[in-house]
């Protein structure tokens, strides 16, 4: 990577970690762009070139998070719903827990849920809009998402092959 996107990269991140610690003060609509951009140390002019608005910080950091993850998956075929990707996904709950977990409590959990449902829609390709099938992927992504969020809020205390096992066991489905 070059220099110049190593510096962007390094103030997205400063930002997104600045709107995150002040939403454990006060909500979205009561921070402001200059609260963000002094708790991150960085330009206004910074904070535009990669964001609209505040809450483009959020949904920018879980699609950086889900772009890093297609690019870490395996396909099976057509299965995307393999053994290793399921463990895979919870691997990324794991490495990104604090922000997860943050994102949860600050009340952001139902837009994680919603673009998760667009990343796995994109996953299972072209579906009829009717097809009954169509209901596994929310299904499978509902029960991901919850199974995820009690794992990490119990503090991780099931191995990740344990916790990985019992959903493929339970909840793998393979899109037609």
């Amino acid at each position: 990577m070059n220099k110049r996107k190593e510096a962007n990269l390094r103030v997205k991140e400063s930002i997104t970690a600045a709107l995150l610690h002040l939403l454990q003060e006060k909500s979205i609509s009561k921070i402001t762009v200059s609260e963000i951009i002094a708790e991150a140390g960085v330009a206004r002019a910074s904070f535009y070139r990669n964001y609209a608005t505040k809450e483009s910080v959020i949904t920018t950091l879980i699609s950086d998070i889900l772009e890093r993850f297609r690019q870490d998956i395996e396909t099976d075929g057509d299965n995307f719903y393999t053994y290793g990707n399921i463990r895979r996904s919870f691997e990324y709950f794991s490495r990104y827990q604090k922000q997860v977990l943050d994102l949860h409590r600050f009340g952001y959990g139902s837009i994680l849920l919603e673009m998760l449902n667009r990343f796995h829609e994109d996953i299972a390709g072209a579906m009829p809009h009717k097809s009954m099938e169509r209901y596994q992927i929310y299904m499978y992504i509902g029960s991901l998402y919850n199974t995820a969020m009690i794992w990490l809020q119990d503090g991780q205390k099931d191995p990740i092959d344990a916790i990985s096992d019992l959903f493929y066991r339970h909840c793998c489905i393979k899109i037609q």
